[in-house]
C-alpha cells in the first residue's frame, strides 16, 4: 500500500519532489513500509527521505528537519505511536503546509490532507469470520492469511485549501470519500 500512497501524492502534488516519509523504526509494520517505498520512489522521479520517530517528543525535531531538508511532500505511516498523536502530527503538517498522505483515514478526518488505507471497519468485520471459524473447530494455523481487498482514497478539500493545493478533478473522482 506504502508505493500506492506515494504514487497518489504525486499525482496530486505534481510538483512534489522530496518526500519525508514519517514512521516509527521500532514498528516493524513500518519498517516493511519504507522497504516497500525505497523501491519505488526512483520509478517515480522521487527522493525519499525516512525520517524515524520513536517518541511524541521528537515530533517538533523531524518537522524542523523536514523543513532544513527542503522536504516538499509528506508519508505518515499508521501506528500506534503516529494514532495516538495523529491531531499533533496533522497539525504541524498544516503549519508546514506540507501535503501529506496518511496510512488510516482518522487523520483526515482529524483535518489531514488524504488518505489510502484499508477499512479499519471491513478488516474488524474479517477478523470476526475467522474467531467464528476458530470459535468452531477450525485450527488458526489452517486458515489462510487473507489481505485486505478494497482500500479507500479519502480527500480533505478544507486542508487542501488550508495549505493552498488545488486538486485536479481527475484525482477528486477517483477518491471514495471527499471532506467538504
Amino acid at each position: 500500500m506504502a508505493p500506492k500512497r506515494l504514487e497518489l501524492l504525486k499525482e496530486t502534488v505534481a510538483t512534489v519532489s522530496r518526500v519525508a516519509f514519517l514512521h516509527n523504526p521500532s514498528d516493524a509494520s513500518n519498517v516493511v513500509a519504507l522497504q516497500e517505498l525505497q523501491g519505488s520512489v526512483g520509478a517515480l522521479g522521487l527522493t525519499l527521505q525516512p525520517v524515524g520517530v520513536r517518541d511524541p517528543e521528537e515530533f517538533d525535531h523531524a518537522f524542523s528537519v523536514m523543513s532544513k531538508e527542503g522536504i516538499n511532500g509528506l508519508i505518515v505511516e499508521a501506528g500506534i505511536l503516529t494514532m495516538t498523536h495523529r491531531t499533533r502530527i496533522v497539525g504541524l503538517a498544516a503549519k508546514a503546509r506540507l501535503p501529506a498522505m496518511y496510512g488510516e483515514k482518522a487523520f483526515v478526518e482529524d483535518g489531514g490532507l488524504m488518505s489510502y488505507a484499508a477499512n479499519f471497519a471491513e478488516q474488524c468485520r474479517r477478523a470476526a469470520t475467522y474467531v467464528d471459524k476458530i470459535l468452531k473447530g477450525r485450527k488458526p494455523a489452517e486458515l489462510p492469511v487473507e489481505q485486505p481487498t478494497k482500500c479507500e482514497f479519502v480527500i480533505n478539500l478544507k486542508t487542501a485549501k488550508q495549505i493552498g493545493l488545488t486538486i485536479s478533478p481527475n484525482v477528486l473522482a477517483r477518491a471514495d470519500k471527499i471532506i467538504k
